[in-house]
């Protein structure tokens, strides 16, 4: 998974063959989770409270441009099948 941000020991990630919701994928220590992009929402995994509420942040400061590297994914995804 190509890495698109790194902060406070969190790695933020984005896969191009990812399916369902637009997501991105937070790492933390021995924790993991996929989040939504629209909502900020985890929808699978876990993650501790504190980076869970900055994950969300940073989600909300980027949203615009995760949108738009989710959208060109989906687009490579679609030329390469």
């Amino acid at each position: 998974m190509p890495t698109i941000s790194v902060f406070y020991g969190i790695v933020i990630t984005m896969f191009w063959e990812d399916h369902n919701v637009p997501h991105i994928h937070a790492f933390y220590g021995e924790y993991s989770a996929s989040i939504t992009i629209e909502s900020a929402e985890i929808y699978a995994g876990a993650l501790p409270p504190r980076v869970t509420n900055l994950v969300k942040e940073w989600i909300e400061l980027h949203r615009e441009e995760l949108r738009e590297n989710w959208d060109l994914l989906r687009k490579v995804i679609q030329c390469i099948s």
